[in-house]
């Protein structure tokens, strides 16, 4: 149930509101980069009314991540302010020369002439403005430098300016052998609001506290908006190393490193920084200074909570529960009730298996409403319509029930929450089988934008919910023979969610599964083999089911039933009931393909009462073609006929390509099977309306590229236009299906004797 804790960015510098820099260990220190920034307000100050109104209002949204980001390079410098202001950033670059090819005493001068800026009636700066504390700050610490100190500063300045002059250097030979044109395009694109690349962040030295805050609060944000976009795991982890090397004690910067940690799965090390998170924040003694003596126990008790829910995450249920029951007991012995409720949800998650699981969810939906937790309570409800639509409730209850909770979303302005129901509508559709529903709810979400304000160049929706859409559109889109749309759909996806991000599962199964299909389709059983695999790595059920689905296809039925015998009985125990009744269609099929077609029966009736009972209209829809293809197998077409008009527009409407043609083919079958006994003029009618189905039936075959049945529907047109005298059009179907058969070679199956 996403994050429970709802403070865990405490900032342990804090005191009843007042920073306390000690804590911190590291007081602001004059840079080479600050003298830079120094010097930009310098020249800020003497332009004055030479600056127009824009150029103005750019170089004030500058200032501000000027002076809060990290240390950077001159030329990068250089370049932010030229986009606001170009010729402030020459007037800058001169000055920053005249000073670094001067002497020491043009520096000293300098810092000297500062303080000008708060002199006057009407002064440039204000003291107490950002602008005035940076300079004030500035100011005492280079008057408290020593001496030594002071050349050494000197030195890095000079350093400094090297440095960037050795790059222009390189920059401009490279020049020379690259494009202008493209060159400008890539300085076009540069913005300052996205954020700074690897090889441009600086932080060697100790930062100060305000940097170090600010570095911290920009790439947890990038973590939550848009992973992409944030330091890749390792070089974060460096940065967070180097920055604890100089405050062991800083909180914020271990729970970073736990949220760093989960991104590639590290149990060990995600563990180890929660856990430090929780122990410096008691020992700076923030939490018991602000809240009294409840401080350490808060703490406390919200950490064995982080606890169980990172033990959770990772499939840890037995220490999940054990931190969990720490996390109750302490919660109530300071009679905390908000703790209780997230322990109530979080109880719910572990037991969610046993039959009372429902009603210990709704005691936390009641509870979370009583205390005013909006969150909770939305989650509690979306947890409900979940149990429930696997329980087999009317898609009309769950809807009222999701749209209860949307009326909390938009209250409260929880624009995660928001995603999350469209999501869960998408999934409910799916699994109920009318995919027009589940694309308007993806298409839904995909238009919307995030209520959360994220930086320009941030994506608004890059979350766990956009994932799971974007991978139902992309297995929609295949379904419908649009491979190269879904393609370019799990193509955005890599490129949104790469493999290091902890919502690539999703995609990487979604995509195995459609190529395994698409195999499937072509007749590659060997390729589909090696996808077997990988999909068993992402989802072990999933992939015992393909396995089988493959030793079917290459007529190894002992070995597919045995698979399929275990797997039924661990999804009945489970209570995974969508894939009970696959698992339970397949076994029918390997009866029809052993001849057993009155053993088939039963299964498949078992199968019909699961999905009626489930209200799982598709499967019960194909479950009546499978009925439909065993009455024609046994002889009574006629009643074969009667249950598919009752089963076929679900399917024509809401199902596959593949399964709209394997539908119109097995119509054709019957009424061919039904046209025996008719008189001859009634028999010539019914063979060419099964020729015309017949012509649907291929045209959706081939638009999913499925030889196997479309070898099977030439052969039976050219039958029929045998039987009805056709001879120019059997000869057409004769060569097609000759040239299908000669790349697709039967294994020993009779031709017609499968409904899939």
């Amino acid at each position: 149930m996403a994050s429970v804790h709802e403070s865990l960015y405490f900032n342990p510098m804090m005191t009843n509101g007042v920073v306390h820099a000690n804590v911190f260990g590291i007081k602001d220190c004059v840079t080479p980069y600050k003298m830079a920034l120094l010097v930009l307000l310098s020249e800020l100050g003497r332009a004055g009314a030479q600056l127009s109104l824009l150029e103005r209002r750019r170089l004030n949204r500058l200032l501000l991540p000027l002076l809060q980001g990290p240390d950077m390079t001159l030329s990068r410098l250089h370049k932010a302010i030229e986009e606001s202001c170009p010729n402030l950033a020459n007037s800058v670059q001169i000055r920053i020369k005249l000073m670094a090819e001067g002497e020491l005493k043009d520096m000293e001068q300098f810092f000297d002439d500062l303080s000008d800026s708060f002199t006057g009636t009407e002064p440039e700066v204000h003291k107490t403005s950002v602008v005035g504390l940076f300079l004030r700050h500035m100011i005492l610490a280079y008057n408290k430098l020593s001496f030594s100190q002071v050349y050494k500063l000197y030195t890095a300045l000079q350093q400094y300016y090297q440095n960037d002059e050795k790059k222009a250097g390189i920059d401009e030979t490279d020049m020379e052998l690259t494009n202008t044109e493209e060159l400008e395009g890539k300085m076009e694109k540069e913005e300052l609001d996205v954020p700074l690349r690897e090889e441009e962040i600086s932080c060697s030295g100790p930062l100060s506290q305000k940097q170090a805050e600010y570095f911290l609060s920009q790439q947890a944000s990038l973590l939550k908006n848009d992973e992409t976009k944030a330091l890749t795991p390792a070089f974060l982890q460096k940065e967070l190393n180097n920055l604890l090397k100089f405050n062991p004690d800083f909180a914020e910067a271990h729970y970073l490193s736990y949220l760093n940690s989960l991104r590639v799965q590290d149990v060990f090390s995600s563990t180890h920084s929660l856990l430090h998170y929780f122990d410096r924040l008691i020992l700076t003694g923030a939490e018991s200074k602000s809240n009294g003596d409840e401080g350490y126990g808060r703490s406390l008790r919200y950490a064995a909570l982080n606890l169980a829910a990172l033990h959770c995450r990772f499939g840890h249920y037995r220490q999940a529960e054990l931190a969990l029951q720490e996390a109750i007991r302490i919660a109530q012995e300071s009679n905390d009730h908000v703790c209780l409720q997230h322990c109530l949800s979080w109880l719910y998650i572990l037991e969610q298996k046993r039959s009372d699981s429902c009603v210990l969810l709704e005691h936390s939906v009641k509870k979370a409403v009583h205390f005013g937790l909006p969150y909770l309570a939305s989650l509690g409800i979306q947890s409900l319509v979940q149990q429930r639509a696997f329980a087999g409730k009317t898609a009309n209850k769950l809807m009222d029930a999701l749209k209860d909770s949307d009326l909390l979303h938009w209250k409260h302005s929880l624009s995660e929450l928001i995603d999350i129901s469209i999501a869960q509508k998408t999934a409910i559709w799916r699994l109920y089988g009318r995919s027009t529903m589940a694309l308007q709810q993806a298409q839904m979400l995909l238009s919307m934008n995030s209520l959360e304000a994220v930086n320009v160049g941030v994506q608004q929706n890059n979350t766990e919910s956009f994932a799971v859409v974007l991978c139902h559109l992309a297995e929609l889109h295949a379904e419908q023979g649009c491979f190269a749309a879904a393609s370019e759909i799990l193509k955005h996806l890599k490129e949104r969610f790469p493999p290091s991000s902890q919502h690539a599962q999703l995609w990487m199964l979604f995509d195995q599964k459609i190529q395994f299909d698409r195999a499937m389709n072509d007749g590659k059983y060997h390729v589909a083999d090696s996808f077997v695999a990988g999909i068993t790595a992402l989802n072990s059920i999933e992939g015992v089911y393909r396995k089988a689905i493959v030793l079917k296809a290459q007529n190894q039925m002992s070995e597919a039933h045995k698979l399929l015998q275990k797997l039924l009985i661990h999804c009945q125990n489970i209570k995974n009931t969508e894939m009970v009744i696959s698992v339970l269609l397949s076994i029918a099929e390997l009866y029809w393909r052993s001849s057993c077609h009155t053993i088939a029966l039963p299964v498949l009736l078992q199968a019909l009462a699961l999905s009626r009972e489930y209200r799982l209209q598709y499967l019960a829809s194909e479950t009546v073609l499978n009925l439909a293809f065993s009455q024609l197998i046994l002889g009574i077409p006629e009643q074969a006929l009667n249950i598919l008009h009752t089963a076929i527009e679900p399917i024509l409407a809401h199902g596959a390509v593949l399964d709209k043609g394997c539908a119109m083919f097995l119509v054709a079958k019957c009424q061919v099977a039904s046209a025996a006994s008719l008189s001859p003029q009634k028999k010539t009618e019914a063979l060419e309306l099964a020729i015309l189905n017949l012509n649907e039936a291929k045209t959706y075959f081939a638009k999913v590229d499925c030889k196997e049945q479309l070898r099977d529907v030439l052969y039976f047109q050219a039958r029929l236009f045998h039987t009805l005298g056709k001879t120019q059009e059997r000869n057409k179907c004769a060569m097609l299906f000759r040239q299908v058969h000669q790349e697709l070679p039967a294994h020993g199956v009779p031709l017609i004797n499968a409904f899939k």
